[in-house]
């Protein structure tokens, strides 16, 4: 006779253990209305590594040498929604404002470094591409380095392949849609010299060995992650962007984060179309 399978749950303790964990890892701190969306996911990697308990599977994920399923668990647990040309304030904003004064100041010939972390899926640092071309004349005087980031392998995947719906480029103007992208079904392909625009690399921002060589960037743009932070990783994903900017460099948060609720270290600029956060120039 065939016995039913147990079904498999997450409790109080297991859910306490795991949110501390993966905290200590990531920096990403789950509230306990996210439970459903930690348990949910949980569940599905103990069956995937027929772990059978929580308990089995944690020890598991914990002492596995090669952090593969970590990697494949925080690929599950990072929430990826964006879409091209996303709060475009303030790509006006580099343009505009953050770029001419980047230049004015710039005593060599060095390129103008960009990173946007958060990468996700691709669509912000394909839209600072396309914006450089499209609305910025330096684009011709300077070269650009576009560095892109994220914790979860999958989505650096799917951002090196390019391949969009119709809703991530619902806002991309109809000439940009012509220029920069091709269709492939229902989808649309962006084109191959994008593509080779922007350098993918896997950043994990509370790991400090991973952002050790991340420096001298002109401009940072990290929107709506730390959204997903707690207050002391929140500082702690300042100073590291502190570290990674040149003097006078500008960062870009997401319209409901602000600089001024977690550090005191940069310096609050209002232009025209954003509110941005500088480094200092004397700031080393």
């Amino acid at each position: 006779m065939k016995t039913e399978k147990t079904k498999l749950t997450i409790s109080d303790d297991d859910f306490q253990k795991f949110r501390e964990y993966f905290y200590r890892k990531t920096g990403i701190s789950f509230e306990p209305t996210k439970r459903y969306f930690v348990d949910k996911r949980l569940i599905e990697r103990i069956e995937a590594t027929d772990s059978d308990t929580f308990r089995n599977y944690f020890t598991m994920m914990r002492f596995q040498v090669s952090g593969e399923e970590l990697q494949l668990l925080t690929n599950l647990m990072t929430v990826n929604e964006t879409y091209f040309l996303r709060e475009e304030y303030q790509f006006e904003c580099m343009v505009e404002s953050i770029l001419p004064e980047i230049v004015k100041r710039k005593a060599d010939n060095s390129p103008i470094r960009v990173w946007c972390i958060p990468s996700s899926s691709g669509e912000e640092p394909y839209t600072v591409a396309m914006y450089l071309l499209e609305r910025w004349a330096g684009i011709h005087h300077w070269d650009v380095e576009i560095i892109s980031s994220d914790i979860d392998t999958g989505i650096l995947h799917k951002a090196r392949v390019g391949r969009y719906s119709a809703r991530s480029v619902m806002h991309v103007p109809a000439p940009w849609l012509i220029k920069y992208f091709s269709r492939v079904g229902d989808d649309y392909q962006i084109c191959q010299d994008l593509r080779e625009a922007v350098e993918f690399t896997r950043v994990n921002l509370a790991e400090p060995a991973d952002t050790r060589n991340y420096r001298n960037f002109d401009l940072i743009f990290c929107r709506n992650l730390l959204i997903y932070f707690d207050d002391l990783s929140r500082k702690a994903a300042a100073e590291t962007f502190f570290d990674a900017l040149r003097p006078g460099g500008f960062l870009c948060l997401g319209h409901a984060e602000s600089m001024s609720r977690i550090s005191s270290i940069y310096k609050i600029r209002k232009f025209p179309q954003a509110i941005v956060y500088q480094k200092s120039l004397e700031a080393r």
